[in-house]
């Protein structure tokens, strides 16, 4: 136990040492009847985010991480995530994080961007949530839509980088990011479309294809990134362990630096 503390707390002592220095502030917090002028002709990259805190993210990976490593590897996923929005923001985008609970807004500094913007969820069961967070973004004046899980840190900026061109581009259509275990990491909107957030089987391994097909029935087109995986098991953890332990090519090896950097820490003295 005392080799697991050990491999976690340097890690986490940096990143705070670090927000110190840089004297960060908290994060703005956007209202959903507050119109923002500054938003309109953007996109907004929303990544979908709970705080990272122990016994609350990630339990699925509980074992084989304690509680407390896999809050930590939830940080280090978010901090990938943003790093890789950021990257793909330019002048025709925005980060945002479309956070829960209401009060954990301090949880965010030092691991999100300071350019980052906060919004509240609204909702009970997945789906609403989606919905409410497209709602509440349009709302506020933003001309598209991305919303972006967080279990999915390897995504880089090019795939961003994509989904804000075909939302630019004319005509109605739908922007998904499909991932491995059926499900999608990125749905983009040229305006809300409530449809293709009902009657989906959450958690499984139709999602995708039933969002496809409500994309159909609106006779909406669909645009299709480049594919990506969810880390939320014991098996996706192992390919994710293998894979930044094992690649470094110099394609990839900016990928999930945080998240990287975490693992190896983790698996010097045991395997996942």
């Amino acid at each position: 136990m005392a080799g697991r503390t050990l491999s976690i707390r340097p890690l986490r002592e940096r990143l705070i040492d670090k927000a110190v220095l840089r004297h960060e502030r908290a994060h703005r917090i956007l209202h959903p009847n507050a119109f923002d002028p500054a938003a309109r002709g953007l996109c907004a990259l929303a990544v979908m985010t709970k705080a990272p805190r122990a016994g609350h993210v990630k339990t699925r990976l509980v074992p084989p991480l304690t509680p407390e490593e896999a809050a930590q590897l939830n940080r280090c996923f978010l901090r990938d995530t943003a790093a890789a929005i950021s990257g793909a923001v330019g002048k025709a985008a925005r980060g945002i994080a479309v956070y829960t609970p209401i009060g954990t807004e301090p949880d965010y500094i030092g691991i999100l961007p300071g350019d980052f913007d906060l919004l509240p969820q609204r909702g009970q069961s997945f789906g609403e949530r989606l919905i409410n967070a497209a709602d509440d973004l349009f709302g506020i004046g933003f001309s598209s839509v991305c919303l972006i899980d967080s279990d999915s840190p390897t995504v880089p900026s090019a795939a961003y980088v994509d989904a804000v061109k075909l939302l630019r581009s004319d005509g109605e259509r739908i922007v998904l990011g499909p991932s491995d275990d059926g499900g999608y990491y990125l749905v983009g909107l040229k305006r809300l479309q409530r449809r293709i957030f009902e009657q989906i089987e959450w958690s499984s391994g139709r999602v995708l294809d039933q969002t496809i097909q409500r994309a159909a029935e609106l006779k909406v087109a669909v645009e299709l990134l480049p594919s990506g995986y969810d880390v939320d098991d014991r098996m996706t953890l192992r390919r994710l362990c293998d894979e930044l332990r094992g690649d470094n090519s110099a394609s990839t090896k900016d990928i999930a630096p945080h998240t990287r950097e975490f693992l190896l820490q983790l698996t010097t003295d045991r395997e996942l």
